[in-house]
């Protein structure tokens, strides 16, 4: 029997893994050797996923120091590889109920050889391990993971642990619904190239079952493979077919929220093109910075009516934890007061209503673990309860009110609203002259600065990572040419097969003041 995962194709590199990029230091585990109980103690604990955190990897052949790499590696004997790769197929028969199979591939990293080891969080929780693999040992126990550490599942954890028997998330669950047709080989390799992973040089090569499961996408035995919910929900061009709803509205009410009028719009599709969709919308369209010029002084005042960070932040997180299951959009309503975010449903009974409103909610428990590995991976979020505290910052660092977080009793809603900065409303009464300016998305800054030598088309989109020309021309580049921030090197031919863009001198002032 061939070892499930041998020679996989890790979804992020050695490299970024070890550097802390995309994983929290948290869901890693380093041994310096292999240590065949230890090791199982770990698979048991990241296959329970006791926190939802999407399970974790760990790195045999690297020392540790208070939980970080000790760089370059101790490495193991490339004789020794096969051997171990079979011994964890064979403790994952024998010493771990119900059976569980990690997923293994040898790396080499800085000349040397380990061994890295994927735990996807398990479907059929709660696992127990051996406590001991002596010869005569009858006793088996529960393991989870507690910070950076494998500890035994005990008293109220281990209770917990059995409570969460069968109850898989949402978006770890086989959408019998659907097929493997349904997963789209451009956007997955798309999604692979975009976060440097080797395994976006074996995607044609592979066929969609092999790559879905290399991926943690796909499931099932492989006479019945069904992909999972996350893999339609990013990898699909239309998730709104299977989960109704799935979709961002953006509504400007220019008379405030009891006025007659609106204007909306709405976005959907995969969850990262919508979701950066809708936060380049919001940008172009509703974000302004003032800048006030005082006589008495040279420096200029520079504040936004809503700081994009914050912004973006608020989103992601209403896109990462509502429910797929819910048929409600997630809505963003701005007024000339107040940008708010409402999601469906709320946060975790397990946060108290006073903590959630005083931005110190904490939650214990992730109810999407991989739409926020795919999102983390995209820099999207970082996870971790990160959101509220980085929110909270950036709105103080822009001099603006402080947010408000909202739900009911019954946690039905969750609601996020961004004061506008208060100078901002009454810009034309500040002494001084004041004035508001468009501001460029992530893309469009690095496209600017790509600008600074005469660029083609073709090498722009690379640069941003697009492969959509006319998306790319409306979405990116025109706004660009319209602020005057770049310039074509032939305007009377637009269209010309020479044609190449240069940053204008106010692109430079811009990047400069950045």
């Amino acid at each position: 029997m061939e070892q499930p995962g041998k020679n996989l194709r890790l979804p992020i590199s050695p490299d970024d893994m070890l550097r802390g990029k995309s994983v929290e230091w948290e869901r890693l585990e380093y041994k310096q050797g292999w240590n065949p109980e230890a090791v199982l103690h770990s698979i048991c604990a990241f296959a329970n996923d006791f926190h939802n955190l999407g399970g974790g990897y760990i790195v045999i052949g690297i020392a540790e120091e208070n939980g970080r790499p000790v760089l370059p590696p101790v490495g193991l004997d490339p004789e020794s590889l096969d051997a171990i790769q079979k011994e964890l197929l064979n403790l994952g028969h024998s010493a771990i109920q119900p059976m569980y199979h990690p997923l293994s591939t040898p790396c080499e990293v800085d000349g040397k050889w380990i061994l890295v080891i994927w735990v996807p969080g398990g479907e059929t929780r709660p696992y127990k391990a051996k406590v001991s693999l002596s010869k005569d040992a009858t006793e088996w126990a529960y393991f989870i993971r507690k910070q950076s550490s494998t500890v035994r599942a005990k008293g109220a954890d281990e209770q917990e642990l059995i409570s969460l028997a069968a109850t898989v998330p949402f978006d770890d669950r086989y959408n019998q619904q659907a097929s493997l047709d349904d997963l789209s080989p451009r956007l997955l390799e798309e999604f692979l190239r975009e976060v440097g992973s080797e395994l976006a040089d074996e995607v044609k090569s592979l066929s969609p079952e092999a790559l879905g499961r290399q991926m943690n996408i796909v499931g099932g035995p492989s006479e019945a493979v069904f992909p999972k919910n996350a893999g339609l929900l990013f990898f699909n061009d239309e998730p709104r077919r299977f989960f109704p709803a799935t979709q961002i509205d953006v509504v400007w009410f220019p008379d405030g929220a009891g006025g007659d009028r609106f204007e909306e719009k709405t976005f959907s599709g995969p969850l990262s093109r919508m979701t950066r969709e809708a936060l380049d919308y919001i940008r172009r369209n509703y974000l302004k910075e003032t800048i006030v010029k005082h006589p008495d002084r040279a420096e200029a005042e520079r504040f936004w009516n809503f700081p994009y960070a914050a912004v973006e932040e608020a989103l992601v997180n209403a896109v990462y934890h509502r429910s797929y299951e819910i048929r409600e959009p997630v809505e963003v309503r701005i007024t000339p007061q107040d940008l708010v975010i409402l999601s469906f449903p709320g946060p975790d009974r397990s946060i108290r209503m006073e903590d959630l409103r005083a931005g110190k909610a904490v939650s214990r428990r992730y109810r999407n673990r991989r739409l926020g590995e795919f999102l983390k991976e995209l820099d999207l979020t970082e996870g971790r309860s990160t959101g509220i505290p980085k929110i909270l910052r950036e709105m103080a660092a822009n001099g603006s009110p402080a947010p408000e977080f909202d739900s009911d009793d019954d946690r039905t809603y969750y609601l996020v609203r961004l004061p506008v900065h208060p100078r901002a409303k009454t810009t034309g009464q500040v002494t001084g002259e004041a004035g508001t300016k468009w501001a460029p998305s992530r893309h469009q800054v690095e496209i600017m600065r790509k600008c600074m030598e005469e660029s083609g088309l073709t090498d722009l989109m690379a640069e941003a990572g697009r492969t959509d020309r006319t998306k790319f021309r409306n979405q990116v580049l025109n706004p660009l040419l319209e602020a005057e921030l770049v310039e074509m090197t032939e305007p009377d031919s637009p269209n010309s097969p020479t044609q190449k863009y240069r940053l204008t001198q106010k692109g430079r002032r811009m990047l400069e003041n950045r």
